[in-house]
């Protein structure tokens, strides 16, 4: 079996927050090692568990370690998979990056450890961050380090990038990360972490396109919720979780009509409760266990 090993994030708020029917259908849209899918399990007497992960390393690891009959797994991505099913009780979606993918060097998230620049949750599918660094030209490469990474010096990483791949190809993360960092001005090469943090999570979210229909799929997991249902969502940095929130607060509200129209003509009725109005963050306690869990937030809410 692989050496899939992932920490799960505010494990006792999710299942808290999830509410959980021992009879009914739960979706863990991001399974990863399975932390928060066996712990929702436990709790199961003849409910039905829903298994999606895009990366098929973690499919084979849930495969192994879940004992339950009622399960099914799938590899997609859960954009995709998670509008088409109905009837549900539970949807966890944990939207971080998993333990295993960035200790992995040959997976190539990290900029600590030296392994192939590639970055893709499914690494049988689509462009890798190499493909982006070599062939990208220096505009859009800014463009894809503001916009994710929200990196103030994306202009001037995206000039070096391009300077430097003029020389040899960049194949590798830690030359990826060399170049960020002599990119970056000293005075501001060692505040806030890594100089790399925010070019490496900018590629890896445009890479797996982690933020496209975002937002349509949460309401989407909302419509399929059964009446009383929860929906929990862990982010890990501020452009999910806005949508997280823009989400919950459009399915929460009764009318989107412009506020000076007399009348309500949008027919826009509230679908959900939210439960957490504030997201809940890691216990101090949790933090001392897993430091990874420090950037996350968890929101609950419940489906009307």
């Amino acid at each position: 079996m692989i050496e899939f090993y992932h920490q799960p994030i505010m494990l006792r708020e999710v299942i808290e927050g999830l509410a959980i029917n021992p009879h009914g259908t739960y979706v863990d849209c991001t399974t990863g090692g399975a932390g928060h899918t066996k712990a929702i399990i436990e709790r199961l007497k003849d409910g039905k568990m829903i298994c999606i992960d895009k990366d098929p390393d973690a499919l084979a690891v849930a495969k192994e370690r879940i004992a339950y009959p009622n399960v099914t797994f799938i590899h997609d991505d859960f954009k995709n998979a998670l509008p088409t099913l109905e009837g549900l009780d539970g949807i966890l979606m944990d939207l971080g990056v998993s333990s295993y993918q960035v200790d992995t060097a040959e997976r190539g998230f990290s900029y600590r450890l030296d392994g192939k620049l590639d970055m893709r949750m499914d690494p049988t599918r689509g462009l890798s961050a190499a493909d982006v660094v070599n062939t990208y030209d220096e505009r859009q490469i800014a463009d894809i380090i503001y916009k994710y990474g929200e990196d103030r010096f994306a202009n001037r990483i995206a000039h070096f990038i391009v300077e430097a791949r003029k020389k040899a190809p960049i194949e590798t993360t830690l030359q990826l990360a060399d170049i960020v960092e002599s990119a970056t001005p000293g005075k501001y090469r060692y505040t806030g972490g890594n100089p790399a943090k925010r070019t490496f999570q900018a590629l890896r979210i445009y890479v797996n396109d982690e933020l496209n229909g975002l937002y349509e799929c949460i309401l989407k997991g909302i419509d399929n919720l059964n009446p009383g249902g929860r929906i929990c969502i862990i982010t890990f940095h501020s452009l999910e979780d806005r949508i997280a929130k823009n989400a919950f607060r459009y399915a929460e509200c009764d009318c989107i009509c412009d506020k000076r129209q007399p009348v309500c003509t949008c027919n826009k009725v509230s679908t959900l409760k939210i439960i957490t109005k504030h997201p809940l963050v890691a216990s101090d306690e949790e933090l001392e266990r897993n430091p990874r869990a420090e950037s996350a937030k968890l929101r609950i809410a419940e489906r009307k």
